[in-house]
């Protein structure tokens, strides 16, 4: 239950601090920072930051890689789920570090900000940049052991929570065997789950082969039951990428052609490949050095500038656009269009240790150069490409138009700027966002069944009723006005697209409330298909949730429980039994949400002392773009396919 008041959630605040004095200041060293405050140097310890584990290592050899001393990287999750790292670059010298007095391997491993691309010519370019990557994965482990073959000879050093267990040492002759290898084993004190994603890493090391033309990636499985492997090398980098991204897309191009280009000034590189295909969502990734920059940044910045403005010039200079037209905004230009945008360059500067946007001015202005010169030079030399998507541009334009005007037609008939709430919502009484929720339930007997069981200081209920509408095959001018999404908009109140302000946001648990059945996993998922193409944030800042309502209902006498799954249906069956199995036990199973009173509504799927939530994540939005395209767009046997793929991952229906 949530405080009765704002006042006693400050009080309780209050109370829980103690007093400040001289003995309250610490001073943290050698490694225990990293262990005392692990999301400074990885971001999270959930699954995500998990796996930034493994990508520090495999970046180190990747760095290898860009200064051409790599080729071959083999990635393995073992039996006991460790992780095993090798290459054939040039490994760790081998001497001792003049100013610490240790072995440079252990310097590497064990000292923050230690590391050879601060400058100098081991490393014109690098992804590493801070010389915290190896020393972060050792202190958050349970054990590192590092081999490293160098000049002939093998040597080996092995940590526990990032302090030496056995000292460095030489091991013997390698012979012409150069390179390093690292094991370790994420440490489960500091991580909510040690279980690695194969298909996580999977996406990641397939992103690194496309970024780097030419290097071997092997990714192996060797864990009982999972055995896997995939040998990735892609000799045509950034345009094999984009292919691969429409492929997974399943959409069908609207120029037969990847566009390529490439420029370097003052040792910086910038290349970009790009392609437009028939849907009506745009797929636009950034590396830097190596670094996938999901927030973006400047090379993203002069991408888009360049793109507009000579696809704009284009149309005006071929008549398509009229003098007294209004120019196609960025949005117009990049419906249908997947870009992939890699830049390298010697002194990237990243806003934090996970590197995910690029500060560089300099590479937005090359970048920009770049795309407006070569795309203008495309243009001239594929007149029938640059019509086709000039024209698919101008028919996002007139749908933009079309969206404002059912957007100023929806707000007149809703009264939204009076700030009239949908007739569907009932509303909670609170008013600060960060404590209210608000369940969109399926089906007007479910709603009614929540409205009378909610706690209504906090919690609302906007009744759905039918199929909505599948997104992914409309554009947003067929989103306004929609019965079924217009007092859903309404109700969140951050709007949707380009007119999205998070800030505005009246409820920070959106909770996703269906029947455990395939109609039910159906609603879920073109509301989430929504969610993801019109209003994003919500799922990257972590307010959107599926509530879990139970699948069974076990009577024994005046005795009721229920079961989420067949396996607790089992199990509560055998508790409700007390070893008798004579015992009768009557169990039927809920045919939908609709069908419980509201006592047991609260009870089972409502009430925040006994409900169970999922938390909708998007640690990968490129593979989340795929999914989403597969299952609600157009083509059906893509769809069979993943359906197929991913069976063996359904328990019961409750997806």
């Amino acid at each position: 239950m949530i405080p009765e008041t704002i006042e006693q959630i400050r009080e309780e605040e209050r109370a829980g601090h103690g007093e400040y004095g001289d003995s309250q200041i610490q001073v943290l060293e050698g490694l225990e920072a990293v262990r005392k405050r692990p999301g400074m140097y990885i971001g999270t310890t959930s699954i995500r930051g998990l796996h930034h584990l493994v990508f520090e290592i495999v970046d180190n050899s990747i760095d290898e890689a860009l200064a051409g001393e790599c080729d071959k990287i083999l990635v393995t999750i073992e039996k006991d789920n460790s992780i095993t790292v090798e290459d054939d670059g040039r490994g760790i010298p081998s001497g001792m570090n003049e100013k610490l007095g240790l072995p440079t391997l252990e310097v590497v491993y064990t000292v923050l900000h230690a590391g050879g691309k601060f400058g100098g010519e081991g490393y014109k370019i690098a992804g590493g940049l801070h010389g915290v990557g190896a020393s972060v994965v050792n202190a958050l482990s349970e054990w590192v052991e590092v081999e490293n073959h160098r000049d002939g000879k093998a040597y080996t050093e092995r940590f526990e929570k990032g302090k030496v267990a056995r000292p460095f040492a030489c091991i013997g002759e390698c012979g012409d065997r150069h390179g390093l290898t690292v094991h370790f084993k994420p440490d489960p004190e500091i991580f909510e789950e040690t279980v690695f994603d194969y298909e996580m890493l999977l996406t990641r090391m397939r992103e690194q082969s496309f970024l780097n033309a030419g290097v071997h990636i092997v990714l192996k499985d060797l864990r009982e039951g999972m055995e896997r492997e995939d040998d990735l090398c892609y000799e045509g980098g950034i345009i094999s990428f984009v292919e691969y991204l429409t492929k997974e897309k399943s959409c069908t191009p609207v120029h037969p052609d990847v566009i390529y280009m490439k420029g370097e000034k003052n040792g910086s590189i910038a290349e970009v490949a790009m392609q437009y295909n028939d849907s009506y969502n745009e797929t636009l990734i950034s590396f830097a050095n190596n670094m996938s920059t999901i927030e973006g940044g400047t090379h993203e910045t002069g991408f888009k500038t360049a793109l507009t403005r000579a696809i704009n010039d284009y149309a005006r200079k071929t008549g398509a656009l009229k003098d007294n037209d209004k120019p196609l905004s960025g949005e117009d230009v990049r419906e249908g269009l997947v870009a992939v945008i890699s830049v390298k360059l010697q002194d990237a500067q990243f806003e934090s240790q996970t590197k995910a946007k690029l500060g560089n001015s300099e590479i937005r202005t090359l970048t920009d150069n770049i795309v407006y010169a070569k795309l203008a030079e495309y243009f001239e030399e594929n007149p029938a490409s640059a019509r086709m998507i000039v024209e698919k541009a101008l028919a996002a334009s007139r749908a933009r138009e079309a969206a404002r005007k059912a957007r100023e037609l929806t707000r007149r008939k809703s009264g939204l700027d009076s700030g009239q709430m949908p007739e569907k919502l009932q509303d909670c009484n609170e008013r600060d966002p960060s404590l209210c929720e608000i369940y969109i339930v399926e089906g007007d007997s479910a709603g009614g069944s929540a409205i009378q069981g909610r706690d209504s200081r906090f919690q609302a209920i906007l009744s759905m009723w039918g199929k909505m509408l599948n997104v992914e095959k409309a554009r947003a001018d067929k989103i306004y006005g929609n019965d079924k999404l217009s007092p859903m908009i309404i109700a969140l109140g951050t709007g949707i697209g380009s007119e999205f302000n998070i800030e505005k946001l009246r409820y920070h648990k959106i909770i996703i409330m269906a029947d455990a059945d395939v109609d039910g996993a159906h609603i879920r998922t073109l509301l989430l298909t929504f969610f993801f193409r019109y209003m994003r944030p919500l799922i990257e800042h972590g307010y959107v949730y599926s509530a879990v309502p139970p699948l069974y209902k076990l009577t024994r006498g005046k005795t009721q429980r229920v079961a989420y799954s067949d396996e607790e249906r089992d199990r509560v069956s055998a508790e409700m039994r007390g070893g008798n199995p004579d015992v009768k036990i009557d169990i039927s199973r809920f045919k939908g949400l609709g069908e419980m009173d509201p006592t047991e509504l609260w009870d089972t799927t409502m009430d925040p002392e006994k409900r169970s939530l999922r938390r909708i994540t998007m640690d990968d939005a490129v593979a989340a773009d795929s999914v989403f395209s597969v299952l609600m767009g157009e083509d059906v046997e893509p769809r069979r396919e993943w359906i197929e793929k991913n069976a063996q991952y359904v328990v019961n229906l409750d997806i």
